[in-house]
């Protein structure tokens, strides 16, 4: 009954929206996405939660007439479901974003919930990712300014999200880009631009009462404000481009520092990339120390961040490679990656063709010099004409202290992809992995040897049918199965799925959430309009 529920919420609220789409002379749009789950007790993993339903509904409605622009989000937990627990206490609804907007050739102001990024992040970026439940927009003011190509300013204050309430800090911040190759005339040849931005977080140290204030000092912390520098340069001339940045930031507490006391902290970002014709290489270095800025110095929890720090590694999506995601040590690491990618294409058929590429990441602690995290990938991809295409995917994975774990596991991971097309609609998928776990002394490492299988069959445009099991050979013996179909009309996308899901890290750009074990009944439904 809750699952129809949920549709028929879905549906109500849809509706009205794509019956109409303009109101005078505006246009409306939007979109509507719910995830629900039914959960059950299952003998491998336990038993369900007491409630065994949770459903997450996002409704986001923006207007727009000429150079104004207005919207807002509305975000409904019924109740919130398993792993997003810090997202709601119980059953909530409340308005998670809104804005006004005016907007013209060179100036732009916005009142209301402000995403945005200042460089590559590192000292600020407010986003939504729904999947991780992170919403960290900043409710305040933004303005900014052009001048012309030659100067972009822009500036905003307010306080940041966190969960479903605000934080108790203030945010401030602004940013410059200034473009030498307009102001010296040549940006037809070369991309030339030197840039900066500033943020400022300010928390009183004394909410409760003057115990508050004895421990932070005691901490090192005896300043309301936090300050943040970034300088940045970036160029680009003839398939070369060269970007870097460097950040300081000032005393501040980082829940993973073991000594607990507050520290300044600082970051390198260096970027360099080629390209010519079907070749593509980008390497990127980056150093952190002491960059986890919380929104909040007495929350914790995903969201309480005001900047942004991604994984540098290549984000996969087979389900093998995908088991044990790196996860960013804020605190101090140093590594980065290198990525090399060559197309190789058939002058007779544009059928026919060979994608090939590469990629390295490494991490290590900035403090031990021990390392947290090696990854040594390649895949081809092979189209061998209209119908047939293959893929082979090889990964050698290193891992273990980004994770929490005292030892260092490595595995070897392989998949094989191939999709045949039946016809101009109809096409099947067939996905086989294998996860070779590294042993020692006759044991094998962590969770010791996985298998997967998927199957997926496509009757274009509309319906899409999927089965898959992931099975751990050596330890847990259990099967992680999963089957289900999906429908898509217009805008509007419908996917039914039943199985069980294996306890582990969410991850989307570096950022991960943990996860519970659950076997149950999944229902999402997307809509835009």
């Amino acid at each position: 009954m809750r699952f129809l529920a949920t549709i028929l919420l879905a549906l109500v609220a849809v509706a009205p929206a794509m019956a109409q789409r303009s109101i005078g002379n505006g246009q409306v749009s939007g979109s509507f996405e719910s995830t629900s789950i039914g959960y059950l007790d299952d003998k491998k993993l336990g038993a369900a939660p007491e409630d065994h339903f949770g459903s997450n509904n996002y409704l986001k409605v923006d207007y727009a007439n000429g150079r104004f622009s207005a919207g807002l989000q509305a975000n409904a937990f019924l109740p919130v479901l398993q792993g997003y627990d810090d997202l709601a206490d119980g059953k909530k609804f409340y308005l998670a974003s809104k804005y006004i907007q005016w907007s013209d050739k060179n100036f732009e102001v916005l009142v209301g919930d402000i995403f945005d990024q200042y460089g590559n992040g590192l000292i600020y970026r407010s986003f939504e990712d729904r999947n991780l439940g992170f919403n960290n927009s900043v409710e305040g003011v933004r303005a900014a300014y052009n001048f012309g190509r030659f100067v972009q300013l822009k500036g905003m204050y307010g306080r940041p999200r966190l969960y479903t309430e605000y934080a108790d800090s203030w945010v401030r911040g602004a940013d410059l880009v200034v473009s030498l190759a307009d102001i010296c005339g040549i940006q037809e040849k070369v991309m030339l631009s030197v840039e900066g931005s500033y943020v400022n977080r300010f928390q009183k140290l004394t909410l409760g009462d003057d115990r508050d204030k004895l421990i932070f000092e005691a901490a090192g912390l005896d300043k309301p404000n936090l300050d943040m520098y970034s300088g940045r340069l970036n160029f680009g001339w003839n398939g070369l481009s060269l970007r870097g940045e460097y950040v300081h930031k000032g005393k501040d507490l980082n829940l993973d520092a073991t000594d607990g006391l507050a520290k300044t902290g600082s970051a390198i970002y260096a970027e360099a990339g080629y390209s010519y014709g079907g070749f593509s290489v980008v390497a990127t270095y980056r150093q952190l120390s002491n960059m986890a800025t919380r929104a909040s110095l007495y929350d914790e929890g995903v969201a309480n961040a005001i900047n942004y720090l991604p994984a540098l590694t290549r984000q996969y999506t087979y389900m093998l490679a995908n088991l044990n995601p790196y996860q960013v040590y804020a605190m101090g690491e140093m590594g980065g990656q290198a990525d090399v990618c060559y197309s190789l294409r058939s002058k007779e058929s544009r059928y026919r063709y060979w994608n090939f590429h590469a990629n390295f990441s490494t991490f290590y602690n900035s403090f031990s010099k021990n390392l947290m995290w090696r990854d040594i990938n390649f895949d081809v991809e092979r189209q061998w004409g209209k119908k047939f295409k293959t893929i082979f995917l090889f990964s050698r994975q290193e891992w273990g202290k980004s994770l929490g774990f005292q030892d260092l596991y490595g595995s070897n991971i392989f998949v094989g992809d191939v999709t045949y097309k039946f016809d101009r609609k109809k096409s099947l998928r067939v996905e086989l992995q294998y996860l070779l776990a590294d042993r020692h002394e006759g044991k094998y490492d962590y969770e010791g040897d996985w298998v997967a299988v998927l199957a997926e069959f496509s009757l274009a445009p509309h319906w899409s049918f999927f089965v898959q099991d992931m099975y751990n050979i050596d330890k847990t013996k259990t099967h992680y199965y999963s089957g289900g179909f999906s429908y898509t009309y217009s805008r509007t996308r419908v996917q039914l799925s039943y199985g069980r899901n294996r306890a582990g890290y969410i991850c989307s750009g570096g950022v991960c959430r943990y996860s519970p074990a659950y076997t149950g009944v999944n229902l999402v439904l997307t809509s835009s309009f």
